[in-house]
């Protein structure tokens, strides 16, 4: 399962090896300058937008890797029964993230705080 860290600087989300490799990603680094919204939902499923490409998905279960639409790239790492953290990206390799994380709420608090 992904986690994240929040420095005053950046945001890094980690990624396990099963996820990196499943989903042809790396762990996400993304400056917070860049985030421009954070939001906890509780469907992260529902909130991956757009067509796989490439990445992993089990229906109803979990999805992993690059989404694709017309607003952009989209960063999925999202499980089933676990609240994910929607993140709107501006200047970043893609233009939104959905990642399931345990402490979602603990992490967009630390979003919206200034540093």
């Amino acid at each position: 399962m992904p986690r994240a860290t929040v420095t005053r600087d950046v945001l890094h989300v980690h990624l396990s090896l099963r996820e990196k490799v499943s989903g042809l990603l790396r762990d996400l680094e993304v400056p917070r300058a860049s985030v421009v919204s954070a939001e906890v939902v509780e469907d992260g499923l529902a909130a991956a937008r757009g067509v796989r490409a490439p990445g992993l998905a089990l229906p109803g279960l979990t999805k992993v890797g690059t989404w694709r639409s017309r607003a952009g790239r989209q960063f999925v790492a999202v499980r089933r029964g676990v609240p994910a953290l929607r993140l709107e990206l501006r200047d970043a390799a893609f233009s939104s993230a959905v990642v399931s994380l345990p402490d979602a709420e603990r992490v967009a608090r630390e979003l919206a705080a200034r540093p």
